[in-house]
Protein backbone atom coordinates (compact mmCIF):
# COMPACT_ATOMS: atom_id res chain seq x y z
CA UNK A 1 0.00 0.00 0.00
CA UNK A 2 2.61 2.49 1.10
CA UNK A 3 4.18 1.54 -2.63
CA UNK A 4 1.12 2.15 -4.49
CA UNK A 5 -0.01 5.52 -2.39
CA UNK A 6 3.60 6.98 -4.50
CA UNK A 7 1.92 6.72 -7.65
CA UNK A 8 0.30 9.84 -9.01
CA UNK A 9 -2.73 10.95 -12.00
CA UNK A 10 -0.11 11.58 -14.42
CA UNK A 11 1.99 8.65 -13.71
CA UNK A 12 -1.86 6.75 -14.55
CA UNK A 13 -2.27 9.09 -17.13
CA UNK A 14 0.94 8.25 -18.94
CA UNK A 15 0.24 4.19 -18.60
CA UNK A 16 -3.00 4.72 -20.72
CA UNK A 17 -1.25 6.68 -23.15
CA UNK A 18 1.44 4.21 -23.76
CA UNK A 19 -1.22 1.41 -23.91
CA UNK A 20 -3.83 3.33 -26.45
CA UNK A 21 -0.70 4.56 -28.41
CA UNK A 22 1.08 0.81 -28.49
CA UNK A 23 4.11 3.03 -28.90
CA UNK A 24 6.19 4.80 -26.16
CA UNK A 25 7.27 7.29 -28.19
CA UNK A 26 3.81 8.28 -29.79
CA UNK A 27 2.74 8.42 -26.27
CA UNK A 28 5.38 10.73 -25.43
CA UNK A 29 4.10 12.97 -28.21
CA UNK A 30 0.42 13.05 -27.00
CA UNK A 31 1.69 13.70 -23.76
CA UNK A 32 4.04 16.43 -24.92
CA UNK A 33 7.06 14.95 -23.34
CA UNK A 34 10.11 13.60 -24.66
CA UNK A 35 10.40 10.05 -24.94
CA UNK A 36 13.59 9.49 -22.46
CA UNK A 37 10.85 11.45 -20.38
CA UNK A 38 8.67 9.39 -20.57
CA UNK A 39 10.68 6.09 -20.77
CA UNK A 40 12.47 7.11 -17.28
CA UNK A 41 8.86 7.76 -16.09
CA UNK A 42 7.54 4.43 -16.93
CA UNK A 43 10.84 2.70 -15.28
CA UNK A 44 10.00 4.93 -12.33
CA UNK A 45 6.37 3.43 -12.78
CA UNK A 46 7.51 -0.16 -12.94
CA UNK A 47 9.50 0.46 -10.17
CA UNK A 48 7.08 1.22 -7.50
CA UNK A 49 4.76 -1.70 -8.75
CA UNK A 50 7.44 -4.10 -8.94
CA UNK A 51 7.10 -5.53 -12.13
CA UNK A 52 7.41 -4.97 -15.83
CA UNK A 53 4.15 -3.49 -17.35
CA UNK A 54 5.18 -3.37 -21.23
CA UNK A 55 7.68 -4.91 -23.59
CA UNK A 56 9.13 -3.81 -26.86
CA UNK A 57 8.11 -5.65 -30.31
CA UNK A 58 8.19 -5.73 -33.65
CA UNK A 59 4.35 -3.85 -33.04
CA UNK A 60 5.59 -1.46 -30.51
CA UNK A 61 5.05 -1.30 -27.14
CA UNK A 62 2.63 -4.72 -25.76
CA UNK A 63 1.20 -4.56 -22.27
CA UNK A 64 2.33 -7.31 -19.99
CA UNK A 65 -0.64 -9.20 -17.90
CA UNK A 66 0.72 -7.14 -14.96
CA UNK A 67 0.82 -4.18 -17.55
CA UNK A 68 -3.00 -5.28 -18.42
CA UNK A 69 -4.26 -5.57 -15.40
CA UNK A 70 -2.62 -2.07 -14.04
CA UNK A 71 -4.00 -0.47 -16.98
CA UNK A 72 -7.40 -1.13 -16.64
CA UNK A 73 -7.62 -0.16 -12.94
CA UNK A 74 -5.55 3.37 -13.72
CA UNK A 75 -8.80 3.64 -16.28
CA UNK A 76 -11.23 3.47 -13.48
CA UNK A 77 -9.28 5.85 -11.42
CA UNK A 78 -8.97 8.38 -14.19
CA UNK A 79 -12.73 8.16 -15.03
CA UNK A 80 -13.74 8.61 -11.35
CA UNK A 81 -12.08 11.46 -11.33
CA UNK A 82 -13.09 13.08 -13.92
CA UNK A 83 -16.40 12.35 -13.17
CA UNK A 84 -15.53 13.84 -9.92
CA UNK A 85 -14.37 17.22 -11.47
CA UNK A 86 -17.42 17.24 -13.84
CA UNK A 87 -19.61 16.78 -11.00
CA UNK A 88 -17.55 19.71 -9.17
CA UNK A 89 -18.12 22.00 -11.89
CA UNK A 90 -21.57 21.43 -12.18
CA UNK A 91 -22.19 22.16 -8.84
CA UNK A 92 -20.55 25.71 -8.44
CA UNK A 93 -20.55 27.06 -12.54
CA UNK A 94 -19.47 30.69 -13.18
CA UNK A 95 -20.56 32.08 -16.17
CA UNK A 96 -17.97 32.48 -19.23
CA UNK A 97 -15.50 30.73 -16.91
CA UNK A 98 -16.43 27.49 -16.67
CA UNK A 99 -14.76 24.44 -19.13
CA UNK A 100 -16.31 22.76 -22.06
CA UNK A 101 -16.67 18.86 -21.70
CA UNK A 102 -16.72 17.01 -25.05
CA UNK A 103 -17.60 13.35 -24.68
CA UNK A 104 -16.88 11.26 -27.95
CA UNK A 105 -16.33 7.81 -29.39
CA UNK A 106 -13.16 7.34 -31.21
CA UNK A 107 -13.63 9.64 -34.33
CA UNK A 108 -11.43 10.92 -37.01
CA UNK A 109 -12.65 14.31 -36.60
CA UNK A 110 -12.62 14.49 -33.39
CA UNK A 111 -9.03 17.05 -32.94
CA UNK A 112 -11.25 18.66 -35.79
CA UNK A 113 -14.11 19.23 -33.68
CA UNK A 114 -12.44 20.69 -30.52
CA UNK A 115 -10.60 23.48 -33.10
CA UNK A 116 -14.22 24.38 -33.72
CA UNK A 117 -15.68 24.23 -30.56
CA UNK A 118 -12.62 26.38 -28.87
CA UNK A 119 -13.39 29.57 -31.66
CA UNK A 120 -17.04 29.03 -30.90
CA UNK A 121 -17.26 29.38 -27.58
CA UNK A 122 -16.11 30.99 -24.74
CA UNK A 123 -14.58 28.55 -21.72
CA UNK A 124 -12.16 28.59 -19.36
CA UNK A 125 -10.84 25.59 -20.83
CA UNK A 126 -12.19 21.93 -23.04
CA UNK A 127 -11.47 18.90 -21.90
CA UNK A 128 -12.51 15.59 -23.79
CA UNK A 129 -13.90 12.40 -22.45
CA UNK A 130 -13.45 9.50 -25.38
CA UNK A 131 -15.10 6.30 -24.78
CA UNK A 132 -15.54 3.62 -27.25
CA UNK A 133 -19.55 2.94 -25.48
CA UNK A 134 -22.39 5.07 -27.09
CA UNK A 135 -24.77 4.59 -24.02
CA UNK A 136 -21.64 5.26 -21.55
CA UNK A 137 -21.07 8.45 -23.45
CA UNK A 138 -24.73 9.58 -23.05
CA UNK A 139 -24.76 8.85 -19.68
CA UNK A 140 -22.38 11.47 -19.08
CA UNK A 141 -24.04 14.42 -20.63
CA UNK A 142 -27.39 13.50 -19.44
CA UNK A 143 -25.66 13.26 -15.61
CA UNK A 144 -24.50 17.21 -16.36
CA UNK A 145 -20.97 15.52 -16.49
CA UNK A 146 -20.61 16.64 -20.35
CA UNK A 147 -22.16 19.41 -22.42
CA UNK A 148 -21.94 17.41 -25.33
CA UNK A 149 -21.47 13.94 -26.85
CA UNK A 150 -20.14 12.28 -30.19
CA UNK A 151 -21.09 9.09 -31.21
CA UNK A 152 -22.80 6.22 -33.56
CA UNK A 153 -26.33 5.40 -32.78
CA UNK A 154 -26.72 2.52 -30.61
CA UNK A 155 -29.71 0.27 -30.48
CA UNK A 156 -32.05 1.04 -27.82
CA UNK A 157 -31.08 5.24 -27.97
CA UNK A 158 -34.57 5.90 -28.64
CA UNK A 159 -36.19 4.30 -25.62
CA UNK A 160 -33.98 6.21 -22.87
CA UNK A 161 -35.33 9.07 -20.86
CA UNK A 162 -33.41 12.21 -21.97
CA UNK A 163 -34.63 15.27 -19.74
CA UNK A 164 -33.20 18.57 -21.28
CA UNK A 165 -30.78 16.69 -24.00
CA UNK A 166 -31.55 17.39 -27.68
CA UNK A 167 -30.01 14.58 -30.30
CA UNK A 168 -29.37 15.40 -33.82
CA UNK A 169 -28.07 13.15 -36.46
CA UNK A 170 -25.05 14.52 -38.54
CA UNK A 171 -24.33 11.73 -41.23
CA UNK A 172 -26.13 8.71 -42.26
CA UNK A 173 -22.12 6.98 -41.81
CA UNK A 174 -20.97 4.55 -45.08
CA UNK A 175 -19.27 1.63 -43.38
CA UNK A 176 -16.66 0.83 -45.48
CA UNK A 177 -14.39 -2.47 -44.95
CA UNK A 178 -10.56 -2.85 -44.00
CA UNK A 179 -8.52 -6.41 -45.24
CA UNK A 180 -5.26 -7.44 -46.02
CA UNK A 181 -4.00 -5.25 -49.29
CA UNK A 182 -2.95 -8.43 -50.92
CA UNK A 183 -6.36 -9.97 -50.33
CA UNK A 184 -7.71 -10.37 -54.12
CA UNK A 185 -10.69 -8.64 -53.64
CA UNK A 186 -8.42 -5.26 -52.65
CA UNK A 187 -7.58 -4.96 -55.74
CA UNK A 188 -11.03 -3.62 -56.62
CA UNK A 189 -12.34 0.09 -56.58
CA UNK A 190 -15.59 -1.45 -54.68
CA UNK A 191 -15.89 -4.94 -52.70
CA UNK A 192 -19.43 -6.65 -52.44
CA UNK A 193 -20.66 -7.96 -49.31
CA UNK A 194 -21.34 -11.84 -50.07
CA UNK A 195 -18.05 -12.30 -51.23
CA UNK A 196 -16.93 -11.61 -47.82
CA UNK A 197 -18.74 -14.77 -46.56
CA UNK A 198 -15.76 -16.93 -45.96
CA UNK A 199 -13.68 -14.24 -44.25
CA UNK A 200 -12.89 -14.06 -40.72
CA UNK A 201 -14.76 -11.02 -38.61
CA UNK A 202 -13.53 -8.54 -36.14
CA UNK A 203 -15.63 -6.68 -34.57
CA UNK A 204 -16.25 -4.59 -31.25
CA UNK A 205 -17.04 -6.71 -28.20
CA UNK A 206 -21.32 -7.33 -28.14
CA UNK A 207 -21.40 -4.32 -25.67
CA UNK A 208 -19.72 -1.52 -27.66
CA UNK A 209 -21.14 -2.43 -30.83
CA UNK A 210 -23.37 -0.14 -32.05
CA UNK A 211 -23.86 -2.26 -35.73
CA UNK A 212 -24.43 -6.07 -34.09
CA UNK A 213 -28.31 -6.75 -35.09
CA UNK A 214 -28.33 -4.63 -38.34
CA UNK A 215 -24.49 -6.01 -38.78
CA UNK A 216 -25.81 -9.69 -38.89
CA UNK A 217 -29.21 -9.09 -40.25
CA UNK A 218 -27.29 -7.29 -43.87
CA UNK A 219 -25.32 -9.98 -43.79
CA UNK A 220 -27.73 -12.71 -43.66
CA UNK A 221 -29.87 -10.79 -46.49
CA UNK A 222 -27.07 -11.53 -48.77
CA UNK A 223 -26.65 -15.52 -47.88
CA UNK A 224 -23.75 -15.78 -45.12
CA UNK A 225 -23.84 -15.33 -40.99
CA UNK A 226 -20.69 -13.90 -40.12
CA UNK A 227 -17.83 -15.39 -38.49
CA UNK A 228 -16.78 -13.69 -35.44
CA UNK A 229 -13.78 -14.88 -34.69
CA UNK A 230 -11.90 -11.78 -33.17
CA UNK A 231 -13.82 -9.07 -30.31
CA UNK A 232 -11.22 -6.23 -30.28
CA UNK A 233 -11.48 -2.84 -29.27
CA UNK A 234 -8.28 -0.78 -30.15
CA UNK A 235 -7.94 0.35 -33.78
CA UNK A 236 -4.20 -0.58 -34.13
CA UNK A 237 -4.91 -4.32 -33.42
CA UNK A 238 -8.06 -4.52 -35.38
CA UNK A 239 -6.30 -3.56 -38.42
CA UNK A 240 -2.96 -5.55 -38.00
CA UNK A 241 -5.59 -8.44 -37.64
CA UNK A 242 -7.02 -7.40 -41.37
CA UNK A 243 -3.39 -7.18 -42.35
CA UNK A 244 -2.69 -11.03 -41.34
CA UNK A 245 -6.15 -11.92 -43.87
CA UNK A 246 -9.40 -10.86 -41.30
CA UNK A 247 -11.65 -8.35 -42.48
CA UNK A 248 -13.56 -5.35 -40.28
CA UNK A 249 -15.94 -2.53 -40.82
CA UNK A 250 -13.95 0.78 -40.63
CA UNK A 251 -14.86 4.74 -40.72
CA UNK A 252 -15.42 5.72 -44.47
CA UNK A 253 -12.55 8.22 -44.24
CA UNK A 254 -10.00 5.90 -42.87
CA UNK A 255 -6.93 4.87 -45.09
CA UNK A 256 -4.98 2.08 -45.70
CA UNK A 257 -1.92 1.57 -43.65
CA UNK A 258 0.85 -1.18 -43.37
CA UNK A 259 -0.57 -4.32 -44.96
CA UNK A 260 -4.50 -3.67 -45.33
CA UNK A 261 -6.29 -1.17 -47.25
CA UNK A 262 -9.96 0.36 -47.16
CA UNK A 263 -12.66 -0.04 -49.73
CA UNK A 264 -16.50 0.58 -49.88
CA UNK A 265 -18.93 -1.63 -49.84
CA UNK A 266 -21.01 -1.86 -53.25
CA UNK A 267 -24.39 -0.21 -52.80
CA UNK A 268 -23.54 1.07 -49.25
CA UNK A 269 -25.47 -1.64 -47.46
CA UNK A 270 -24.48 -1.05 -43.93
CA UNK A 271 -24.88 3.03 -42.88
CA UNK A 272 -24.44 3.96 -39.01
CA UNK A 273 -26.07 7.27 -38.28
CA UNK A 274 -23.43 9.49 -36.18
CA UNK A 275 -24.82 11.87 -33.57
CA UNK A 276 -24.67 14.59 -32.16
CA UNK A 277 -26.35 14.85 -28.66
CA UNK A 278 -26.04 18.29 -26.52
CA UNK A 279 -27.78 19.73 -23.07
CA UNK A 280 -29.64 22.42 -23.32
CA UNK A 281 -28.43 24.05 -20.18
CA UNK A 282 -25.14 24.72 -19.55
CA UNK A 283 -22.65 27.00 -21.45
CA UNK A 284 -24.76 25.58 -24.83
CA UNK A 285 -27.95 27.07 -23.66
CA UNK A 286 -29.77 28.52 -27.09
CA UNK A 287 -27.03 27.56 -29.08
CA UNK A 288 -27.41 24.47 -30.67
CA UNK A 289 -27.26 25.06 -33.84
CA UNK A 290 -24.25 26.58 -33.41
CA UNK A 291 -23.25 23.54 -31.80
CA UNK A 292 -24.23 21.86 -34.56
CA UNK A 293 -21.96 23.92 -37.30
CA UNK A 294 -19.29 23.36 -34.93
CA UNK A 295 -19.93 19.74 -35.72
CA UNK A 296 -20.33 20.25 -39.33
CA UNK A 297 -17.22 22.11 -40.34
CA UNK A 298 -15.26 19.54 -38.25
CA UNK A 299 -16.67 16.96 -39.76
CA UNK A 300 -16.62 17.96 -43.77
CA UNK A 301 -13.05 18.67 -43.00
CA UNK A 302 -11.90 14.92 -42.95
CA UNK A 303 -14.08 13.81 -45.85
CA UNK A 304 -11.48 14.36 -48.50
CA UNK A 305 -9.16 12.32 -46.72
CA UNK A 306 -10.52 8.94 -48.27
CA UNK A 307 -10.88 10.04 -52.30
CA UNK A 308 -13.19 6.86 -52.10
CA UNK A 309 -14.87 8.60 -49.57
CA UNK A 310 -15.24 11.85 -51.46
CA UNK A 311 -16.64 10.35 -54.16
CA UNK A 312 -19.44 8.85 -52.23
CA UNK A 313 -20.22 11.48 -50.60
CA UNK A 314 -20.40 13.95 -53.38
CA UNK A 315 -23.28 10.87 -54.87
CA UNK A 316 -24.87 10.79 -52.16
CA UNK A 317 -25.92 14.77 -50.96
CA UNK A 318 -29.49 12.85 -49.39
CA UNK A 319 -26.63 11.15 -46.27
CA UNK A 320 -25.61 14.28 -45.20
CA UNK A 321 -28.47 17.24 -46.29
CA UNK A 322 -28.66 18.73 -42.70
CA UNK A 323 -24.62 19.17 -42.49
CA UNK A 324 -24.44 20.87 -45.64
CA UNK A 325 -27.03 23.34 -44.79
CA UNK A 326 -24.88 23.87 -41.03
CA UNK A 327 -21.61 24.47 -43.14
CA UNK A 328 -23.63 28.07 -44.51
CA UNK A 329 -23.17 29.33 -41.19
CA UNK A 330 -20.70 31.85 -40.96
CA UNK A 331 -16.98 30.22 -39.14
CA UNK A 332 -15.97 33.63 -36.16
CA UNK A 333 -12.11 33.50 -36.04
CA UNK A 334 -11.81 33.44 -32.36
CA UNK A 335 -14.14 32.88 -29.00
CA UNK A 336 -17.05 35.16 -28.18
Amino acid sequence: MALMAELELRHLRAICAIAEEGSVSKAASRLGVTQPALTAQLRSIERILGGELFRRSPNGSEATELGRSVVRSAKVVLQDMAALMASARTDAPVPGESPLVLASSPMLFTSALIGELRAWFRCSELRTQIDSSGPALLDLVVAKQADLAVFERFEGLEQRSLPDVEIRTIVEEPQFVALAADHPLAAGEQVELADLADMDWVVPPPDQDAMRLRFREVCESVGFTPRITHHVTEARTAMALCAAGAVCLAQPASLGGPGFVIRPLRDSPLRLPVVLVTRSDGLLAGRKHEVFACVAHAYRSIVNRNPRYARWWDEHPESHADLDAALALPRPSRPK
